[in-house]
């Protein structure tokens, strides 16, 4: 069961480029490596690109996946890892460990559909030029900038981008965090789409508390410094939400006893309510859960500006926080916006598909060798399916199983979404289970409290990649309950 949680921002990127640094520009990088093989590059790492990835068959593919980040993020666990109820590497899968398959740090910048190429830029940062860094590379171009950026690397120098050609080609490279424009969010918020992100967000957490609890703070900037806010009242805010308040009201209050009854958690959304895709009855029962553990919801707000340190509600005024938690929706990946001479949505500026995912150009027709899936596209005159990891997930497997019937001479199948319902953490052991809707495929219910919560984490524990990290997340639950969150500042 899969939940309504949307697919973390997918990344393009490249394979061995660290043979390749004095090449042109220009130069097409990766030779055929087998007459029997085609060569297909997949741009991203998320649950499209890494799904596929996983499930085509290597043997009949040169497969190369290209991500600036190397990884693909499970991102239900986000939340649980910004507070410590889990470590970050319970929530990542490393692409390398995909066996046969080729994998490349880098982002992809252009495409070119004619020549059949892609241009890349490395994304690996060079350790001899004084400023080498274990932490993650920086992110893709257009993406908001990371929340401290003193800790990462220089930016790769322009001149270090690359070529490669491709006989099949797979745009999975997801999209960005929305602001709608909103002044200061970029700077000053939080975005919850990556482990960076949750390791930000948990650094932020653990200052706040501990510059409150500093002498010379008055009481005024240690209410200021604990308020913890948060814009956005779909599965992603919500859950964080949650996550937070368990954090809050257990080992908060026992570290920082005098601090915790301070802290307050509001929740913010222009809509008139929050969790708006799930059934009403369910809704409600949210609202109360929140209400009862001390989260203020406030629907209809429309947030203005933000700066440091305060957020500027139409019609309440400026607001203080010490953290600020954005989770509104989706914008286009820039490289999507660069690509030329084909359809894409005019609402959200995605790239358009026919059923069987292959791009289309402007005039419909669709490119044989070029696919998209993922938050980047959506298939043209088909039902509009939320950008949510189910949906990616389905069209990759959809994608997988064409691509190795191609080889076979076999007709391609045309997507068909079955939607396994959804389902958010509310906090307390409290979950919500929504498979009422009319699209949902096989048993019907809902179901909230206690049993939804056992249901939500025995579903997260069967969608995690490896065995690996159903070992991790069993160990870590477990010294969750008995020892409590790590709290560690680093």
């Amino acid at each position: 069961m899969l939940s309504a949680v949307a697919s973390s921002s997918r990344h393009s990127s490249l394979v061995s480029f660290a043979s390749q640094r004095s090449f042109a520009t220009q130069a097409i990088c990766n030779p055929r490596v087998s007459a029997n093989k085609e060569r297909l590059i997949i741009l991203g790492s998320g649950w499209g690109g890494y799904q596929l990835a996983a499930k085509v068959d290597r043997k009949k593919y040169d497969v190369t996946v290209i991500s600036p980040t190397g990884y693909f993020t499970f991102t239900p666990l986000l939340a649980s890892t910004s507070v410590g109820t889990l470590e970050f590497r319970t929530a990542l899968e490393p692409v390398r460990r995909l066996k046969d398959c080729k994998f490349s740090l880098a982002r992809a910048q252009s495409i070119d559909l004619k020549a059949q190429t892609v241009t890349l830029l490395s994304a690996v940062p060079n350790p001899t030029d004084g400023n080498f860094s274990t932490s993650p590379p920086p992110r893709a171009v257009g993406a908001p900038p990371p929340n401290d950026s003193s800790t990462l690397p220089k930016p790769v120098p322009k001149e270090e981008t690359f070529t490669m050609a491709y006989d099949k080609l797979v745009i999975s490279v997801g999209a960005f965090s929305a602001t709608f424009g909103t002044e200061g969010v970029y700077e000053h918020a939080h975005f919850l789409k990556d482990v960076r992100d949750a390791r930000a967000i948990r650094k932020r957490i653990l200052d706040c508390f501990e510059r409150a609890s500093q002498p010379f703070v008055k009481e005024k900037e240690k209410r200021d410094l604990l308020s913890f806010r948060v814009v956005g009242g779909g599965p992603t805010g919500v859950e964080f939400a949650g996550e937070l308040c368990d954090l809050l009201s257990t080992d908060m209050k026992r570290i920082y006893p005098d601090l915790a009854q301070l802290a307050t958690i509001n929740l913010y959304d222009v809509a008139p309510g929050i969790l708006l895709s799930f059934e009403e009855s369910l809704r409600d029962y949210a609202m109360k859960q929140f209400a009862r553990e001390g989260v203020s919801i406030h629907p209809n707000s429309r947030v203005l500006k933000v700066g440091d340190g305060w957020m500027d509600i139409e019609g309440e005024g400026k607001l203080p926080f010490g953290l600020l938690v954005w989770s509104t929706g989706l914008q286009p990946n820039p490289l999507i916006d660069s690509i030329t001479g084909v359809s894409k949505d005019p609402r959200s500026r995605s790239l358009h598909t026919d059923s069987s995912l292959h791009l289309l150009d402007k005039e419909g027709q669709p490119f044989p060798n070029v696919f998209a899936i993922g938050d980047n596209s959506i298939v043209k005159d088909g039902p509009r399916l939320p950008a949510t990891a189910q949906v990616a997930t389905q069209k990759a497997l959809t994608l997988a199983n064409n691509l190795n019937n191609l080889v076979n001479n076999k007709p391609e199948k045309p997507f068909e979404f079955e939607s396994a319902g959804s389902m958010v953490y509310l906090g307390n052991w409290r979950a919500m289970i929504d498979r009422s809707g009319p699209d949902v495929k096989g048993i019907k219910g809902k179901d909230a409290g206690a049993s939804a919560w056992f249901l939500w984490r025995s579903a997260y524990w069967g969608m995690t990649m490896s065995w690996r990290n159903r070992f991790l997340l069993s160990v870590y639950w477990g010294i969750n309950l008995l020892t409590g969150r790590d709290i560690s500042r680093f």
